[in-house]
């Protein structure tokens, strides 16, 4: 929410006024608890009231913490998602998180074991890779801008097999919008750069992954520590930095 409201979000057309939230859980006119995402909107979820598409969500499991599950989809999904339909991983496979400090570079490390990674590996931001990718398959990369390049400059020379496909999967942008990629990295190994979110993959497929992950998240297969703020306190937590997930509340 916050890099929507800023305008730094890669779905953020810089149009105004703005609610911000790109998913949530309501109950609807008749009583159901759901969890829903929104398509590209300047009508977001952090408000009392939501207008939601049936058809881009999924009834809660009954025994579900809503608060729990609200802090948890979101970071889930997008390892879950860039891990099943963006790299596409086999099991056994080792999976490099770069950005393994942040909610949802923990949860992916959780994400890439659930779903049969024979190993991973975390990388923090700021944190030098070394030869720890030398025979990465896979890089789920939540940090881009310079740490992105470094990263690429200390995998490279260290491939074990440079025919060995590399995928690199990027998702976040906290270290910054734009990275300047060494050419070497394209042209001395395997490397097959692709993002995961909202646009690269087909909202039906997203969907047909809900529900596995909100009952994964109910029988608590992830470790997420969530706090409830009303809503009307969203601003003294609005720059708050914290391991917890904050969730707004009516």
């Amino acid at each position: 929410m916050r890099s929507q409201a800023s305008g730094s979000h890669y779905s953020s057309d810089g149009d105004l006024p703005l609610i911000p939230g790109i998913d949530g859980i309501g109950r609807t006119t008749r009583g159901e608890l759901r969890y829903f995402l929104l398509p590209d909107t300047n009508r977001g979820s952090m408000a009392e009231r939501v207008a939601i598409d049936p058809r881009r969500s999924i009834a809660v499991p009954r025994n579900a913490d809503a608060v729990q599950l609200a802090a948890a989809m979101n970071p889930v999904m997008s390892s879950w998602v860039a891990l099943r339909h963006r790299a596409q991983l086999k099991r056994g496979q080792k999976v490099l998180v770069l950005g393994a400090d942040g909610n949802a570079g923990r949860l992916a490390l959780q994400v890439a074991t659930r779903l049969g990674a024979g190993e991973t590996v975390a990388i923090h931001k700021g944190e030098a890779v070394g030869d720890r990718g030398r025979d990465a398959d896979i890089v789920l990369d939540y940090l881009w801008g310079d740490p992105t390049a470094a990263a690429m400059r200390d995998i490279v020379p260290s491939r074990r097999n440079d025919a060995q496909q590399l995928t690199w999967v990027q998702i976040g942008s906290v270290a910054g919008l734009e990275s300047p990629i060494p050419s070497a990295a394209l042209r001395a190994t395997n490397l097959r750069l692709v993002g995961s979110g909202q646009g690269s993959v087909d909202p039906g497929d997203i969907k047909r992954e809900l529900t596995q992950i909100a009952q994964d998240v109910t029988k608590g297969r992830f470790d997420l520590d969530a706090r409830a703020v009303p809503l009307s306190d969203v601003a003294e937590v609005w720059n708050e930095r914290t391991r917890d997930r904050i969730v707004l509340v009516p």
